[in-house]
């Protein structure tokens, strides 16, 4: 009777342990989100983020974005980071399922002059019956590092696919205003042949002949400037792809033609111009990683708390026992155990208490971590808008005084070949149009730049599926 009394107390609380109330992560995960401000703006009538640098009318730089994919090394790591953390997950979930193995001794023993033998083949069995649920919890948990670490990567995809587009970008600018001082130098080294001839015929002081050649070798200074910039954006691109320093000077070349964004950034524009939809922002890989960090934290603190509740496990063996490899079969040799065990902490002195009051707080700093990623996705984006309208009106303005300073520069040639002005004037009208040219090039680069970086804020780019298709190059010799 006292043997079947206990039986019966074990029974009833196996069953007041398994239901006990789970709260799942996923639903107090959601409840633990507070919400993203925006605009109603239906996300799907905005233009396709998807690899929005195709958008752009330059192959090359849709060429290098694709080939950084492959092989740039923080990518790689990070889908090196997926793969353990999905080989975690795996093992979590192994934790649930009954655990069998095999085995097989030989014994051999001498005693008063005789040997004997003793084979013993062995099967082993064990289940731990998570009564309690932590092994559901970390599961749950490990699952949702995995998300984590799948949205991370996607982050780190895009971020490098905008890193590669805004140094594409600054080199072309760059070699688009190494041109410009270019074509000033030899315009400068036509006004100083000019002038000498107006110095030979009585027509120019030798004082205009020494300004020319001041202000050519000052133009012609600022070359080596730009030369330098131009490979170390060279350099910049070649490891962003994941390759040495100088291997990619060849097949960039000196085109200084500045990637058109075509009808993406009227687009754009025009269906921005009330705000950034939330919708949007929830798409951004960095926000879903840290809304899973919340779903993984929620688990763990399952965990912890189930920690504290009776757990059962179950295990047998089942093996033979006998002197020679024939007798196996035989009978007698069976040898079997069944044991079934309870782990109930009864008294800690306070520690898985103070282990459950330690993951709360980390639950509130991923909450906490959260809220500071949507606020600043929101504020990246909405920086990004207005740089983008702000360097539009710049490029604008400028491209209106470049051809202004295009017309007095002709006309003050015309002028000083006639005699009515003197060199200074022409002088300053070169410079002046050279300042602008550059300031030019310098606005239509920033534009460009900033429409890239609100791509990015956008959550454009790759999604986890095509991320995940593509090959990994950058742990190979290129």
């Amino acid at each position: 009777m006292p043997r079947r009394l206990t039986l019966l107390a074990l029974a009833l609380l196996l069953v007041g342990c398994t239901s006990l109330p789970h709260t799942t992560a996923t639903t107090r995960a959601e409840a633990a989100l507070p919400p993203i401000t925006g605009t109603d703006t239906p996300a799907a009538t905005l233009p396709a983020l998807s690899r929005w640098w195709q958008q752009f009318d330059d192959p090359q730089l849709g060429a290098l974005v694709e080939e950084a994919l492959t092989g740039n090394l923080d990518i790689a790591s990070a889908r090196a980071r997926v793969n353990q953390a999905r080989a975690l997950r795996e093992q979590a979930a192994a934790a649930l399922a009954p655990q069998l193995g095999l085995g097989a001794s030989l014994t051999r023993q001498r005693s008063s002059g005789s040997t004997t033998t003793v084979l013993a083949p062995q099967l082993s069995a064990s289940w731990e019956l998570d009564a309690s649920g932590q092994l559901a919890a970390t599961e749950r948990g490990a699952a949702a590092d995995l998300a984590s670490a799948e949205a991370s990567a996607q982050a780190s995809a895009h971020s490098v696919a905008g890193e590669v587009a805004l140094a594409h970008v600054a080199l072309r600018g760059n070699l688009a205003r190494r041109a410009l001082v270019q074509a000033s130098l030899e315009a400068q080294q036509q006004t100083l042949q000019l002038t000498q001839w107006r110095a030979q015929a009585g027509l120019a002081s030798t004082l205009d002949v020494e300004q020319a050649r001041t202000s050519l070798e000052q133009t012609r200074a600022q070359l080596p400037a730009w030369d330098t910039a131009i490979t170390q954006g060279e350099h910049a691109l070649a490891v962003l792809l994941g390759l040495a320093p100088k291997a990619l000077q060849a097949r960039l070349g000196r085109d200084d033609r500045l990637p058109s964004p075509g009808e993406a950034l009227a687009t754009l524009d025009r269906q921005l111009e009330a705000g950034v939809p939330a919708g949007l922002l929830r798409r951004r890989p960095d926000l879903v990683a840290a809304e899973a960090t919340i779903g993984a934290e929620l688990a763990r603190l399952d965990a912890r708390q189930a920690a504290r509740r009776p757990d059962f496990s179950l295990s047998g063996t089942l093996g033979w026992r006998a002197l020679t490899l024939a007798a196996l079969g035989g009978s007698g040799t069976l040898v079997a155990t069944l044991a079934a065990s309870v782990d109930w902490p009864v008294h800690d002195g306070g520690l898985r208490a103070a282990q459950v009051e330690a993951q709360q707080a980390v639950l509130a700093q991923a909450r906490l971590s959260w809220r500071a990623a949507t606020l600043a996705a929101a504020q990246d984006a909405e920086d990004s808008l207005a740089a983008a309208a702000g360097s539009r009106a710049q490029a604008r303005a400028l491209g209106e005084a470049v051809s202004a300073a295009t017309q007095a520069l002709a006309l003050a040639r015309q002028r000083y070949q006639a005699g009515l002005i003197d060199f200074t004037t022409l002088l300053d009208a070169q410079r002046t149009l050279l300042t602008l040219q550059t300031s030019q090039v310098g606005a239509e680069v920033e534009l460009r730049q900033n429409l890239i970086r609100l791509f990015k804020a956008l959550g454009g780019g790759l999604s986890a599926a095509d991320l995940a298709a593509l090959p990994v190059h950058a742990a190979s010799t290129r």
